[in-house]
């Protein structure tokens, strides 16, 4: 274990409809949620590698969960901004800032999901070589 490991270990995406979001998250980012349910709650659960690095995390649906533009801001790592945002659009979400450079850390963008919450993607710089 890291002996100072970075500070977040999970995050929850609050949703309106499980179903839907389930269904947007996995078509854009092409991976399978686990439905799961934490009486009251419903949750449907990112893939997680025990001993990887970043953060896992949920969607999650019950009372005191509600999705939004105000709050706290999840970044997902993605190979390809511009591609990511593609498949967000076709999904139901929309762009809400494209793609912008920060430097020598990448790029960014924010997009809403179907559920009305601003969400982030980071794409790393690319190695040059």
């Amino acid at each position: 274990m890291p002996i100072n490991p970075n500070p977040v270990n999970w995050f929850e995406i609050p949703v309106a409809d499980l179903a839907r979001a389930k269904t947007f998250y996995e078509s854009v980012m092409g991976v399978q949620l686990a439905e799961n349910e934490m009486r009251p709650n419903k949750m449907a659960w990112f893939p997680v590698e025990m001993g990887a690095s970043g953060a896992a995390g949920t969607l999650i649906q019950g009372d005191g969960f509600t999705p939004s533009h105000a709050g706290s801001l999840v970044y997902f790592n993605v190979p390809a901004i511009d591609a990511a945002l593609a498949k967000i659009g076709s999904a139901g979400g929309k762009t809400l800032m494209p793609r912008m450079s920060i430097g020598q850390f990448g790029f960014i963008a924010h997009f809403e999901d179907t559920e009305g919450n601003r969400v982030a993607l980071h794409e790393a710089p690319q190695a040059e070589g």
